[in-house]
């Protein structure tokens, strides 16, 4: 009786022993098993197989969107499209009614205003040495002179009619309605920051606001570097606007009155609550480009600048799709027609007779 009870009990273990050697080396089978059975089995008839999508490729370091504030990263220039200390005059100006304006005023307001100003400032000085006391000492009784008078009122005229020829066609070259490609940007004024749309490019929304100094952030917020431009005009968002592409500017205002101001562009435009202002522009160099709100609006009113990008047409597409908006007159992707021979459902419709149409009663 013990040594049967002895040789059961070891039968046991043996048995134990073995169902858990088995059950190891099962589990470490499967994988290849798996893949075996993987790649035996064929597809079957008239079902589609779908390789799997390569993974997306990385960004390169050369990646014009790979900037600080997701934009085309761009950098500034000194005297492009900013403030320049110690310099006297207009920025460089960068689109054609800037330059027509920019010729206007140094070519010809510029020396009317100093031959005028010069000419009244020695009239001044012969009048105060011509007719002093010690010269007159009897003064004159003479009430008026014809010709002086004829003179003195003809020659300002001309020379209004002179300017206003210019300055009339570059008015009306600035409210030019922007023509049919043009790309509608829609500027909104808030206190303290700017808002912005693209309405022809999917209606995607940014905000921008400006980046304070290293001593004044807090928590997460980012500081202002050189590379994001100077001081209390360089913004967390840029604007990326085409170069070579007429401009639709939209305005308008969620409180009060702003103003949209770009030197470099010869743009100011204001923001008012309730309605729409309109101008256009073609940006004809890339680079970056400064601007701020030129209308008192508030406690924070210099501290509403504009930053805008102008990058080629392709970059900016590239732009506007990865902030989820779409391009401008690109074709919407046609959907693949149906294959019966991929979808069981459809071939089943398909092959079904067709019901037979009901006789009319007679």
């Amino acid at each position: 009786m013990r040594m049967t009870g002895r040789i059961t009990g070891l039968k046991s273990i043996m048995l134990a022993a073995g169902l858990v050697l088995g059950s190891a080396g099962a589990q470490a089978s499967a994988p290849a098993t798996t893949a075996a059975a993987q790649q035996s089995v064929a597809p079957a008839s008239g079902v589609a197989v779908v390789a799997p999508a390569p993974a997306a490729a990385l960004p390169t370091a050369n990646d014009p969107l790979l900037a600080l504030d997701g934009g085309p990263d761009i950098r500034p220039v000194d005297h492009i499209g900013q403030p320049t200390d110690k310099y006297i005059g207009v920025q460089a100006q960068v689109t054609p009614n800037g330059r027509r304006a920019a010729w206007m005023h140094n070519d010809i307001l510029v020396p009317v205003i100093t031959i005028i100003s010069v000419f009244v400032l020695l009239l001044l000085f012969w009048v105060m040495w011509r007719y002093r006391r010690a010269a007159n000492p009897v003064a004159s009784k003479t009430s008026h002179n014809t010709m002086i008078e004829v003179i003195w009122t003809l020659a300002p005229v001309v020379i209004l009619v002179l300017i206003a020829v210019p300055s009339i066609g570059l008015l009306q070259a600035q409210y030019k309605p922007a023509p049919a490609n043009a790309i509608t940007l829609k500027a909104i004024g808030n206190q303290w920051y700017w808002s912005y749309q693209y309405p022809d490019n999917g209606g995607f929304e940014i905000t921008s606001n400006m980046l304070k100094e290293k001593n004044m952030v807090t928590g997460e917020e980012r500081a202002r570097t050189d590379a994001d431009g100077p001081p209390l005009l360089a913004t967390d968002n840029r604007i990326v606007l085409p170069v070579g592409v007429p401009i639709r500017l939209l305005t308008t205002s969620n409180d009060v009155i702003h103003a949209w101001a770009m030197p470099a562009f010869w743009i100011k435009l204001d923001a008012i609550p309730g309605r729409i202002n309109e101008t256009s522009f073609t940006i004809e160099k890339p680079g970056v480009y400064f601007g701020q709100c030129s209308e008192l609006c508030g406690a924070r009113h210099g501290f509403m600048p504009i930053t805008v990008a102008a990058v080629d047409k392709a970059t900016f597409d590239k732009w506007v799709i990865a902030k989820g908006g779409t391009v401008k007159g690109a074709a919407a992707p046609t959907p693949p027609a149906a294959d019966p021979a991929a979808d069981p459902a459809i071939a089943t419709v398909a092959a079904a007779p067709a019901a037979a149409a009901p006789q009319a009663d007679k």
